[in-house]
C-alpha cells in the first residue's frame, strides 16, 4: 500500500485518507500518525471531515488523549467543528477518557446535532456515571431511535440501576422498535442483576419468537441469566438446545456452575469444550481455577496451580483467581507470595485480589501484614475501600483479639460497617467473651437489619459463656417476641452421586443406628486420646452430661460419621456446613482424624478445614 502512495505523482484527500485509515485498521497506529503528520506538511488542503474523524477514532483506540487534544486544536484551527461527522468521535474520544466537561462543551457547541451525535452523548455520560445528566438528555431528544434505547438499557444496567433498565426495555417494545441481540444482552443482563426470573423468562419467551432465538450471543446471555438467577437446570437446558456455540457461551455455562456451587460440574463442561475443539480463554481459565478452588479438597487447589502455570497468557483475571483459591484455604504465606509476584509481573491488582489478600491476613492472624496492604491499596494503588475491604480489616483485628482497635477502625471508616461487618466484630467478641464491645456490636446490628437473628444468638453466646443465664432468657423471649427463630446447622455429604443432609440430632436417616453406632465408638476413642469436650457454647441452663451429648450430635459429626462408614478408606471425607463450625466440632474432629487416619476436609460458611493427623490446617485460628 505504501510503495503504491509513493509512486503516486499526485496525492489528493481521498489516497492520502485511505492510506491513514488503512494503518489506522491493521492496528499501526504509530505509522497512521506518521502519515497525518506527513499530510499536514503537504498542504491542509487535503484534509477534510474524514481525516479529523480517522484520527480522532485512532486517538480514542490508542487511548491518547494528547493527540486527541492535537487533532482538536487543528479542527478549530482549520474551522471543522460544526460538522456533526466531527463531532460525533470528538464527544465519543472525551467521554472514553473520562473528560465529560470537554465532552459537554464540545456536544453544546454542535450548531446542528443529529441522531449520531445524541447517542455519543448519551453513552458517554453513562460509560461516566452521569445518570441523571442522561436521563435528562434521552427524554429532551427530538428522535429516538434503537440504538438510543438500546444506550440507555446497557448504561442503566453497567451502573447498577438494573430495575430501571427492564423498565426501559419494556417501553422500548411498547413504542415497536427494533430490538437487536445488543438490547437483548443488556437487559438479560439486568434481569440477571435483579435476580428477577420470572422477567427473564418474559423476555426468554418473547425471544423465542424473534429472529434471535438461534443467535450466539443472546443465547449466551439467557445461559448467564438464568445461572445467576439460580436457575442452573434452565441454563443447562438453553445450552444444549443452541444450535451453534462459541467460547462464550461455553464460559457461561462453566461460570454458571461456578456461581451455583456445582464445582465439579464445572469441570466436567471444561473438559467437554475441549473435547468439542474449543480452546479456552484467559476469562475460561480463570473461572476453571476459581472452580477448582472452590472444590472442597486441597489437591483440587493444587491442581488449579498446575493449570495457571501452564497459562501461556496469564492475567489480573487469573491471578486474582488462584490468589483467592488460596485465600480461602487460608494459606496466607501462599496468598502473599502469589499477589507479590503479580505485582513482580507488573499486573494491577483491583479490589477483588486485594479482598483475598486481606481475608488470608485475618485468618493466619497477620495483622501487621493485613494493615500494610490495607494501606498499600489506597496509597499505591489507588483503590477506594467498600465494605468487603472494611470487613476484612474489622475481622483482621477483631479475630486477633484487638477488639478495641477493631472499635477505633469503624468510628475512622467513611461510612457505618454493613450486616457482615457487625456481626464479623460481634463473633469475634463471642470468641474472645467481650460482653461490652459485643452488646455495642449487636444493638448496631439490630439497627442494620432489625430481623437477623445473628445477633441475638451471638451475644446469647457471650452471655452463656460468662454464666449470664438471666441474659441468655431474655434474648430468647426477644426472639420469639418478634418471630425469629436461630438458623438451623445443617451439613451435607455426597456419596454416589447423591446428597445426604443431617441436622443436629437429626434420626431421619435410613442409616441413623449404624451413624450413632459409629459416633459412640469414637467418641469412647476420643476421651482416651485426652478429649474434653467444650460447652461454652450451648445456649440451655441444663446439666453437663445433658450438654455434653447436645455436642456429640452436631450435624458436623454425623456427616462425618456417615462418611467414615460408607466412603472407602484411603479417600478423604468432604463436608460442607452452612453455619461456622463450633470450637467443640472443631477439636473433635482433629481427634478423629488422627484416630482413623483419614483426611477429613469441612468447609463452612468461614473457610475450609482440612482436618489431618490431628491438627487442622488453620492452626485453630478461624
Amino acid at each position: 500500500m505504501q510503495e503504491i502512495f509513493d509512486r503516486m505523482t499526485v496525492k489528493d484527500g481521498v489516497s492520502w485518507n485511505t492510506v491513514i485509515s488503512g494503518y489506522a485498521n491493521c492496528r499501526m497506529g504509530e505509522e497512521s500518525v506518521r502519515f497525518y503528520k506527513l499530510m499536514l506538511r503537504d498542504g491542509s488542503g487535503n484534509l477534510n471531515r474524514i481525516t479529523f474523524s480517522t484520527m480522532l477514532i485512532l486517538s480514542s483506540s490508542l487511548s491518547c488523549i494528547v493527540l486527541g487534544k492535537q487533532i482538536h486544536g487543528q479542527i478549530l484551527k482549520l474551522g471543522f467543528q460544526a460538522y456533526v461527522f466531527v463531532g460525533s468521535p470528538l464527544v465519543d474520544m472525551y467521554s472514553k477518557s473520562g473528560l465529560m466537561v470537554e465532552a459537554k462543551r464540545t456536544f453544546e457547541e454542535m450548531s446542528e446535532r443529529n441522531l449520531v451525535i445524541y447517542n455519543t452523548m448519551i453513552s458517554g455520560l453513562l460509560r461516566c456515571g452521569m445518570v441523571e445528566d442522561s436521563k435528562h438528555l434521552f427524554n429532551e431528544m427530538p428522535e429516538k431511535d434503537s440504538i438510543s434505547w438500546t444506550a440507555m438499557v446497557t448504561g442503566l444496567t453497567r451502573n447498577g440501576l438494573v430495575r430501571e433498565a427492564v423498565d426501559i426495555f419494556r417501553e422500548m417494545r411498547y413504542e415497536n422498535l427494533n430490538i437487536d441481540q445488543y438490547t437483548f444482552g443488556s437487559v438479560l443482563t439486568a434481569c440477571g442483576g435483579l435476580l428477577a426470573l420470572q422477567h427473564g423468562k418474559q423476555i426468554h419467551a418473547y425471544i423465542i419468537r424473534t429472529d434471535y432465538k438461534d443467535n450466539i450471543f443472546v443465547g449466551s446471555a439467557l445461559v448467564d441469566m438464568y445461572s445467576k438467577c439460580g436457575s442452573i437446570r434452565h441454563a443447562e437446558k438453553v445450552f444444549k438446545q443452541m444450535v451453534h456455540k462459541n467460547i462464550v457461551s461455553w464460559t457461561s455455562l462453566l461460570v454458571g456452575y461456578g456461581q451455583n456451587g456445582l464445582s465439579e460440574e464445572a469441570m466436567r463442561i471444561f473438559c467437554e469444550m475441549q473435547r468439542n475443539g474449543v480452546e479456552p480463554d484467559e476469562f475460561t481459565l480463570g473461572s476453571v481455577i476459581s472452580s477448582c478452588a472452590n472444590l472442597a479438597s486441597l489437591e483440587d487447589i493444587e491442581d488449579s496451580h498446575k493449570l495457571f502455570n501452564e497459562m501461556h497468557i496469564k492475567d489480573e483475571v487469573s491471578w486474582t483467581a488462584l490468589v483467592s483459591g488460596y485465600a480461602q484455604f487460608g494459606k496466607a504465606n501462599q496468598t502473599i507470595d502469589l499477589f507479590e509476584r503479580m505485582l513482580d509481573n507488573d499486573l494491577k491488582p483491583d479490589g477483588v485480589t486485594f479482598i483475598g489478600v486481606l481475608s488470608a491476613c485475618s485468618r493466619a492472624g497477620l495483622v501487621e501484614k493485613g494493615l500494610k496492604h490495607f494501606q498499600s491499596m489506597i496509597k499505591e494503588h489507588s483503590i477506594v475501600p467498600i465494605h468487603d475491604h472494611f470487613t476484612c480489616m474489622i475481622d483482621l483485628l477483631s479475630r486477633a483479639g484487638r477488639l478495641q482497635e477493631a472499635k477505633e477502625f469503624i468510628g475512622r471508616m467513611p461510612f457505618q460497617p454493613d450486616a457482615i461487618g457487625w456481626a464479623t466484630l460481634l463473633s469475634s467478641c463471642r470468641l474472645h467473651c467481650n460482653v461490652e464491645i459485643g452488646e455495642w456490636a449487636a444493638d448496631s446490628l439490630v439497627k442494620v437489619e432489625p430481623h437477623n437473628p445473628a445477633s441475638y444468638v451471638l451475644l446469647s453466646k457471650i452471655y452463656a459463656a460468662k454464666g449470664k443465664w438471666d441474659d441468655v432468657a431474655r434474648l430468647k423471649y426477644d426472639m420469639r417476641r418478634r418471630g425469629m427463630r436461630k438458623e438451623p446447622g445443617y451439613s451435607w455429604i455426597k456419596f454416589k452421586n447423591k446428597v445426604y443432609i443431617f441436622s443436629a440430632d437429626d434420626r431421619s436417616n435410613q442409616y441413623s443406628d449404624r451413624i450413632y453406632e459409629e459416633l459412640e465408638r469414637l467418641n469412647s476413642r476420643m476421651i482416651d486420646e485426652g478429649y474434653v469436650p467444650d460447652t461454652s457454647s450451648i445456649l440451655h441452663d441444663v446439666e453437663q452430661a445433658e450438654k455434653i451429648k447436645m455436642l456429640g450430635h452436631h450435624s458436623e459429626r454425623l456427616a462425618i460419621a456417615f462418611g467414615l462408614i460408607f466412603i472407602p478408606p484411603g479417600l478423604p471425607i468432604r463436608v460442607v456446613k452452612n453455619l461456622r463450625v463450633c470450637g467443640d466440632c472443631h477439636n473433635a474432629t482433629k481427634f478423629i482424624s488422627k484416630i482413623v487416619q483419614r483426611e477429613i476436609l469441612v468447609r463452612d460458611a468461614v473457610r475450609f478445614h482440612l482436618f489431618k493427623d490431628g491438627t487442622c490446617s488453620c492452626e485453630d485460628f478461624w
